[in-house]
């Protein structure tokens, strides 16, 4: 086997964190033999039927582009073997693959998983990190055995996670380094010089995928928790509260370890540059934030219109459903 000739690679993967890998792939020259994303979906006020970030690129370098409902019936795996790939390349593709598909390739399948595993193996592992006070995270080239997110690691690239960082900033960066890592790996896995590294399950946590209910925040947690919370659900599904039974959508906010003697909620100071509230332990600034038909607006824009609904005594509280955790 000719070691130095181009790999032909299957390319796997649907949103934007998967396009920025596939693009630095074709920036290399890597020779792209078909790509694979999930079917279109429905998106926007008319519903219309929308390519993923990795078709719209693909078709853009005329690639051909598969996109099946599942990799389990025979039609689909035979398709896909007929592609002769040696490499199989995943990136927060959507489907799982069977063993029938992990072990067409030659050398296999492997993944760019944003996380540093085995810590938060699954569906939301940046969103988990910054909700979980992580202060670190990071790519992992791992190669795809049937189990999720299990497999043995090929490579490792570390990022801090900053006091701001939201999951859009943490996963532009982390998609940025994904597509560094990948390309740094390839040469590795083409002479099968790599070393796999068998992840220890005993450290392994679970990034569930994330749920709108999640969004409630709770304002007897502490300042700090809500923080964390207001930037893990940035840009979805946006962390909400209650003030005069309109939602309030908060998009972005600072925590204070200030002392405080009011409720959980109470909105203590209000001005152009933010408003202030009460936490089960210090303090919120909420800066930015949504109410209902608009769009997100500093609090200097808020208050031009809304003064007379933000006012210092009121208290922001939690959905009606939620209300059973706080008073």
């Amino acid at each position: 086997m000719n070691t130095s000739a181009p790999l032909r690679i299957i390319f796997a993967g649907t949103p934007e964190f998967a396009a920025q890998a596939l693009a630095a792939l074709l920036l290399a020259s890597q020779h792209i033999v078909a790509v694979y994303t999930q079917p279109d979906r429905p998106a926007g006020r008319g519903r219309q039927l929308k390519p993923s970030a990795v078709k719209a690129l693909a078709l853009a370098h005329h690639l051909p582009v598969e996109q099946p409902a599942s990799l389990k019936t025979l039609e689909s795996q035979t398709t896909l073997a007929n592609y002769h790939a040696d490499l199989m390349i995943v990136a927060a593709y959507g489907l799982l693959l069977p063993k029938a598909v992990l072990a067409t390739p030659r050398l296999g399948c492997v993944n760019i998983h944003a996380s540093l595993l085995p810590r938060w193996r699954g569906a939301a592992p940046i969103q988990r990190a910054i909700l979980a006070g992580d202060v670190q995270t990071g790519i992992t080239i791992m190669q795809m055995d049937e189990g999720l997110d299990t497999g043995a690691m090929l490579l490792k690239k570390t990022l801090a996670i900053t006091a701001t960082d939201t999951a859009s900033s943490l996963h532009d960066k982390l998609a940025q380094a994904g597509a560094e890592a990948m390309r740094e790996a390839l040469p590795f896995i083409q002479q099968q010089l790599t070393r796999a590294q068998p992840q220890d399950n005993a450290l392994a946590t679970y990034a569930k995928k994330l749920e709108k209910d999640e969004a409630w925040i709770d304002w007897s947690a502490s300042a700090q928790q809500i923080d964390r919370q207001i930037r893990a659900f940035n840009p979805w599904p946006i962390t909400q509260t209650l003030l005069d039974d309109h939602i309030v959508r908060i998009w972005q906010a600072e925590f204070h370890h200030d002392t405080h003697q009011q409720p959980p909620g109470t909105l203590l100071h209000v001005d152009k540059t933010g408003i202030v509230v009460a936490c089960g332990t210090g303090t919120i600034t909420v800066q930015r934030c949504q109410l209902p038909g608009g769009k997100p607006l500093t609090i200097a824009e808020l208050l031009n219109g809304h003064g007379q609904l933000l006012q210092v005594g009121k208290r922001f509280t939690l959905a009606p459903h939620e209300r059973g955790i706080t008073s």
